[in-house]
């Protein structure tokens, strides 16, 4: 269960669809920051972090169908948890930010979320108790499981404010009620992800910040060869963190970036990871041309210790990707 709520990491949304799948000039983008006192509420040892203004997303024609591929399948779940209880989450949640709290590499890792919009707690509540769902009261906060309440796979979800929904599984939720009540630190004092979030936060639409465990997950997934190849895979092996963004318009500008061991790390991993899409071009220029095209506008540079992907796909690119579901992500 905790291995499929797994993708509701930036990994699966975006390493393995928007960068690795797919890849026209850029448009006008629009850029989603999220307020430093929601970071605040998150868990000092969360090791990825992302963010999703999806009140922007929603005005692009091709968003509903991409985020039927793309959006994890236990946010589509947590929706149908808002809309038992009278909460349209196509219209009420503007924003969601989530995190993951694990090794990157274990099962066992805890995920939390927080979803901003406009709320009725009271009436949600009423709606949840006259369901008969099952409740826990911690610390002042009333958490409503989704599923038995027992079971390892359960989420929990429960309100801070009008304005404010939290979910995931219950450590996670109580370690974010700790880092409320002042019991434990929050991500703002993770001084090697904080700085990156930072730096991403206002950098798309879509954003997100991976540690260094991540961070090697995912460029196993841009990189499946890598293993084949000794040097590549010990300096993917040294890689310290990564922050992955996607502007929108009428199409999807991805960026990636790898926070690299030395300046000789990333020149070499940018030569390899070129000469990659070169393959990868060649293979699928004949039984997907869309995915060919866009892997041909892709862009790899090295910049001292870090290692810069720019991916832009127009709309015509992304309708004929999303139509062949080459960003789909199994979750």
């Amino acid at each position: 269960m905790r291995k499929s709520l797994r993708s509701l990491g930036t990994i699966s949304i975006f390493a393995a669809g928007l960068v690795s799948a797919l890849i026209g000039a850029p448009q006008r983008s629009f850029a989603g920051s999220l307020s430093p006192s929601v970071i605040a509420m998150f868990p000092k040892q969360v090791g990825e972090f992302a963010y999703a203004d999806l009140k922007s997303a929603r005005q692009y024609s091709w968003f509903p169908q991409l985020r039927e591929q793309l959006l994890p399948s236990r946010f589509r779940q947590f929706e149908q948890f808002l809309t038992s209880a009278g909460v349209d989450p196509n219209s009420q949640v503007d924003e969601l930010a989530w995190g993951a709290i694990g090794d990157g590499k274990s099962t066992n890792e805890e995920i939390v979320g927080v979803a901003l919009g406009s709320y009725d707690p009271s009436s949600t509540e009423a709606r949840f108790k006259q369901q008969k769902m099952p409740m826990t009261d911690l610390h002042g906060y009333h958490l409503y499981a989704f599923g038995s309440g027992s079971g390892p796979g359960d989420i929990f979800f429960m309100f801070i404010d009008s304005n404010t929904a939290a979910f995931g599984y219950r450590k996670a939720l109580e370690q974010l009620i700790d880092v409320r009540g002042g019991a434990a630190e929050s991500l703002l004092t993770n001084d090697k992800l904080f700085p990156l979030i930072n730096e991403a936060n206002g950098s798309g639409v879509i954003w997100g910040v991976l540690d260094q465990n991540y961070a090697h997950l995912a460029m196993h997934q841009l990189i499946p060869q890598a293993s084949q190849f000794p040097q590549a895979a010990a300096i993917i092996g040294r890689i310290n963190a990564m922050m992955i963004s996607a502007e929108a318009d009428q199409g999807i500008n991805a960026h990636f970036q790898a926070v690299c061991a030395s300046t000789d790390d990333a020149n070499l991993l940018a030569a390899a990871l070129q000469a990659g899409l070169m393959y990868r071009r060649y293979q699928e220029s004949q039984g997907d041309p869309d995915l060919a095209g866009a892997l041909g506008q892709v862009t790899v540079t090295p910049s001292g210790d870090r290692l810069k992907v720019d991916a832009p796909v127009s709309q015509d690119q992304l309708m004929g990707l999303i139509k062949s579901k080459a960003l789909a992500v199994s979750m």
